[in-house]
């Protein structure tokens, strides 16, 4: 079993300088960047990549390195080719199954297929395995054009909101969008729609 974890960067205009590439040596990941994609692969095959105290651990380095070096926008998708015994559950599962679904899972201990993981609303798609890492690259890339403060904003926002009561979720959006309303980008977006061009966002 194969497993990556690709989280993308926002466009270039929107981090810092770059800065030379640093090699990381870890033991149970490889980690690489490719333009404005870092890549985390788990790397124990013998194990079928099961997690230990030290994966955890060159997990948590990798994903720091990745994220110090960009200012806005984290997004992070799992790609992965084989079982996913994710850690969590208890938390994790019910937020996205369902508090029924989630408890029949972590009870039993059932295995379930990606077509069915796919029907509860646990995987976003199912690709092909020779596919698997270009179509993830193709949605942060897709991410990656969008302005980089909305896409930081909707992150939190998202994120936030399962932490809060709706209600509150919602005046967290509405003070996100007033903050996205009056950035520059979204006036090059609004004039980019009007001119039928392709925007330049430059993350302010």
């Amino acid at each position: 079993m194969a497993s990556a974890t690709a989280t993308v960067t926002p466009s270039p205009a929107a981090t810092a300088p770059a800065a030379p590439a640093v090699a990381l040596t870890l033991a149970n990941v490889v980690y690489e960047k490719k333009g404005a994609i870092a890549y985390v692969t788990i790397n124990r095959p013998k194990v079928l990549n099961a997690l230990n105290t030290p994966t955890w651990l060159d997990l948590r380095t990798a994903f720091e390195d990745a994220r110090c070096r960009v200012t806005v926008g984290k997004p992070v998708i799992a790609a992965v080719n084989g079982f996913a015994l994710g850690g969590g559950g208890t938390q994790r599962l019910p937020r996205l199954v369902g508090k029924g679904r989630a408890l029949q899972l972590l009870l039993s201990g059932e295995m379930i297929s990606a077509q069915e993981a796919y029907r509860i609303g646990l995987v976003n798609e199912i690709v092909p395995a020779a596919d698997l890492i270009t179509r993830a690259e193709a949605i942060l890339n897709e991410i990656a054009s969008n302005a980089p403060i909305a896409v930081k904003f909707a992150l939190e926002a998202a994120n936030k909101g399962l932490e809060t009561s709706q209600g509150e979720g919602l005046l967290l959006e509405a003070s996100y969008f007033g903050l996205c309303a009056a950035t520059e980008d979204k006036k090059e977006g609004t004039s980019a729609f009007l001119e039928k061009r392709a925007p330049r966002f430059r993350g302010r």
